[in-house]
């Protein structure tokens, strides 16, 4: 068989590993590409965590609080009715109880008495004041016929026509007419000063002032035997309200758990306080709802934050004390509204971005 030509064969050859060598190309550069890539991300994270380092402290010994308001009845007296029962929500005005108002109606019908008396009483002072000034009127008129029999009697007597006897009656005549008009002036002032108006309660008698003054404690009272709650949240503890049962003024009967007045109690280590200062954003995150960020700010550090915290007793005094990192309460805000009920004692996680130095300086 005859020998092919050497041009052809260098042309087959050429044929059969050049596009060979075109389709290895991508695939060195993919792994360039790839050598290059992860020292690049290693330093991408690296610079990440370098970055952030010391910028959040985070616990999840956080827990929801809430205000827990007692509500008790302001008058004594047995409940009648009772509007609510335990975990019910409720808004603030909301009725949730009643106490008996029989003897609180009485109690202002006897205040409305005692201001229709004190008016007749007023009235009559008034009349005495009235004939008070007739009687000085009178009084002043006896004086002056008094005072003019005894110039005639003086001028008889100065003539010879009348005897001592009878000017020493005219003289008693005008000293009796001078004292009855002093003892009437004397009653028109008293009478006076019962039906006159104190500086406190101007242009009303005293009297009729402490009356109405009854009646409005009276009605008052009666208002108040209908028991409204003061705030918004879940009734709590209403198996203490049972109709029949005696309220104590003062006594608290029911609790109510205030809904808008939530916030964080979070645990942190004291070691984590070091920059953290009040105002410091906050990221709350609760497991009962799937971990749903809520943003809040530091409200407190410390003692104030409507959580206690345990710490151990001192142990310095023998050989065997340990020393412990301290968990420290720190009250979190809650920023605006959530979309989602804050019930007391959820879980919760909380992070705080104290990266504000300039803050934490101060």
């Amino acid at each position: 068989m005859a020998e092919a030509d050497p041009a052809m064969k260098k042309q087959t050859l050429s044929a059969t590993v050049g596009p060979a060598s075109t389709d290895k190309q991508p695939g060195k550069l993919k792994r360039i590409l790839l050598m290059l890539s992860v020292p690049l991300l290693i330093a991408a994270i690296g610079a990440y965590f370098w970055m952030t380092s010391g910028r959040f402290v985070s616990t999840d010994n956080a827990y929801v609080k809430q205000d827990i308001v007692s509500v008790s009845s302001d008058v004594g007296g047995r409940i009648v009715e009772v509007k609510v029962r335990e975990n019910q929500i409720i808004k603030a005005g909301d009725v949730l109880f009643v106490v008996d108002q029989a003897p609180y109606r009485v109690a202002l019908e006897q205040a409305n008495a005692q201001i229709a008396n004190a008016q007749v009483e007023v009235g009559k002072l008034r009349t005495d004041v009235a004939a008070s000034s007739v009687d000085i009127t009178g009084a002043r008129e006896n004086v002056f016929y008094a005072e003019e029999d005894l110039k005639r009697q003086q001028a008889l007597m100065n003539d010879g026509f009348t005897t001592r006897a009878r000017l020493q009656q005219s003289q008693q005549a005008l000293d009796n007419a001078r004292t009855q008009l002093r003892t009437a002036e004397a009653d028109a002032a008293k009478a006076r000063a019962a039906a006159a108006t104190g500086a406190q309660v101007p242009g009303l008698n005293p009297e009729i002032a402490a009356a109405r003054a009854q009646r409005d404690q009276a009605s008052l009272n009666l208002d108040r035997t209908v028991v409204r709650a003061p705030v918004a949240g879940r009734i709590s503890q209403a198996d203490r309200l049972q109709i029949g049962q005696m309220a104590i003024q003062g006594l608290p009967l029911v609790s109510i758990v205030a809904s808008d007045r939530a916030w964080i109690t979070a645990n942190f280590k004291e070691t984590d306080l070091d920059h953290m200062r009040t105002g410091q954003p906050a990221t709350i995150k609760l497991d009962a709802y799937s971990g749903k960020a809520i943003q809040g700010h530091v409200d407190s550090i410390g003692a104030g934050t409507g959580s206690e915290f345990s710490v151990l007793p001192a142990q310095n005094a023998n050989g065997n004390w340990v020393k412990v990192t301290q968990r420290v309460p720190v009250r979190i805000a809650i920023d605006g509204k959530t979309d989602r009920p804050m019930i007391a004692g959820l879980s919760a996680k909380v992070t705080v971005d104290i990266r504000d130095r300039a803050q934490a300086a101060r």
